[in-house]
């Protein structure tokens, strides 16, 4: 017998892990949230200059974070933003180096948002890439039986005052 999941029955064996994943993931939001944060905040509590401007004192529970951190607009992180680009090592934002800059297709200002990712984001990608098939399994019947085409639009793109490179990525559907 088949595993009821939310999204409806798994489609292959292989699937029901994922897809397990997935419900307790979004049955659970709250603390699965709760814990991202507390990770976060274990990670870069103490070495972030943000953080220690905003009085965070080392704490990683949610209800301090709520307290002491304000919500923000990108245009308030921008100066930190461009520091990094401009080649500052510092941990400004992230207590992990700075692997790559990606913009974004929405703007701020009439300037393409810059979206800094640590090494360790790359595997979050991934991991939510996983997820698609076994989604897509459910309401498209024989996937696998087939092939696929992906229309990815990649455009380098160059800062001059800055030691790292922008990539545009963007996805057709």
């Amino acid at each position: 017998m088949a595993i009821e999941f939310l999204l409806g029955p798994a489609t292959y064996k292989k699937d029901e892990k994922v897809l397990q994943f997935i419900q307790d993931m979004t049955t659970n939001a709250d603390s699965v949230q709760e814990k991202v944060l507390a990770k976060i905040l274990t990670q870069n509590a103490n070495s972030t200059e943000y953080l220690k401007r905003n009085n965070l004192g080392g704490a990683t529970d949610r209800d301090t974070f709520k307290s002491k951190v304000p919500v923000i607009t990108y245009e308030n992180l921008q100066p930190d933003i461009q520091r990094i680009g401009n080649g500052d090592r510092s941990p400004i934002l992230f207590g992990h180096p700075i692997s790559e800059f990606l913009t974004s297709s929405g703007t701020s200002g009439g300037e393409r948002k810059l979206l800094l990712t640590i090494q360790e984001e790359w595997d979050c990608r991934h991991l939510l890439l996983s997820l698609v098939m076994p989604v897509m399994n459910l309401y498209v019947a024989d996937l696998d039986e087939g092939k696929g085409l992906y229309f990815l639009f990649v455009k380098a793109e160059t800062n001059e005052t800055s030691i790292f490179g922008v990539c545009f990525i963007s996805c057709l559907e």
